[in-house]
């Protein structure tokens, strides 16, 4: 019986499908960009990367406020809440299968040496 479902129908999930938008995202987290900004990493259109940042918007993921005419885009690691939820269990799993993995690797003789 599966205790933990996975939150696949959260937005997250779908936002970060997409590694143009993995891409904003790390953008991002140097800290707050203007749309025109963002764009300029990109060889899309403007209007490609509009929409890009209007599916993390609605994820979640970023947030927008506006300077004059101007929009800047930051991270929101409120959206961030739920992926790490459900990432939390196989970080552990992982950690602890590599822990296992380094025990054995010490425990091995060392051929250099001979011990």
């Amino acid at each position: 019986m599966v205790t933990n479902r996975a939150p696949t129908d959260h937005p997250g999930f779908h936002a970060i499908a997409d590694p143009t938008r993995r891409a904003i995202l790390d953008l991002l987290r140097q800290g707050e960009m203007q749309a025109g900004a963002i764009a300029e990493n990109f060889p899309v259109s403007r209007p490609a990367i509009a929409r890009h940042v209007g599916v993390l918007k609605r994820a979640g993921l970023v947030r927008e406020r506006r300077e004059s005419r101007a929009r800047i885009y930051a991270l929101d690691p409120a959206g961030l809440a739920a992926i790490d939820r459900w990432i939390a269990p196989y970080r552990l799993y992982w950690s602890a299968r590599l822990t296992g993995l380094k025990q054995i690797a010490e425990s091995l003789p060392d051929e250099e040496t001979g011990s």
